[in-house]
């Protein structure tokens, strides 16, 4: 199985791919993403997996404080990120027959989080964009589902504020942050041949917080 993985971390900007070979892309820049792609396709033969989970969290403010710019990065990264790299390897899943995509979205995606809009919206975004995605390939043999984690370990909580972490800790019934290792092995059975009879649906790992 090739894996192409968009792997979160603070610049939002980096993909890899499994094995020794890798590729750093800025998921937000059309040409790069698709440049990335054939690269990763002739290093691995081909792509079966592609899990979408490069973002950042925006600006921490109300919405009349949101600067346009603040805004913009924040959807070009979590949701434009998300549908330029889908785009891409869609045509090669469909070719060989197979693919499991697996896009991250977030709690604040169905609920909201207060002085978080651009970040809850773009989540909200992968949620709607998965499910028409995951509809127009069921009987392909190409499988996509979202992921929706409550807040975890992970560098990410660096962009945000202490308060604004409390409050996120404070919304779920387990009381404590996921691990990062919890939402990884939800992943694992997405981005697997077993996950064959579910798709465009959204899987949870909020500690209770989303059970829909």
């Amino acid at each position: 199985m090739s894996l192409w993985d968009m792997s979160e971390d603070l610049s939002g900007a980096c993909a890899s791919l499994g094995g020794a070979h890798g590729v750093r892309v800025d998921v937000s820049d059309e040409d790069a993403v698709d440049a990335a792609i054939r690269q990763s396709e002739a290093a691995l033969g081909r792509v079966d997996v592609l899990v979408c989970s490069a973002g950042i969290t925006g600006p921490t403010v109300p919405v009349h404080e949101f600067g346009f710019e603040g805004w913009r990065r924040t959807l070009s990264i979590n949701l434009d990120g998300v549908f330029l790299c889908n785009r891409a390897v869609v045509p090669l899943m469909l070719a060989n027959g197979y693919g499991r995509i697996v896009n991250v979205s977030s709690v604040a995606g169905k609920e909201g989080n207060p002085n978080a809009s651009a970040y809850s919206a773009s989540k909200a975004g992968v949620i709607g964009f998965t499910k028409s995605l995951g509809k127009e390939l069921a009987g392909k043999g190409v499988i996509a589902n979202a992921l929706t984690p409550a807040t975890f370990e992970s560098p990410i909580l660096a962009q945000l504020p202490p308060e604004q972490v409390a409050y996120m800790r404070g919304k779920i019934p387990m009381g404590r942050l996921g691990d990062v290792a919890e939402s990884a092995a939800m992943v694992c059975f997405m981005a697997s041949e077993e996950c064959s009879f579910t798709t465009a649906a959204t899987f949870d790992t909020s500690g209770g917080r989303t059970t829909y």
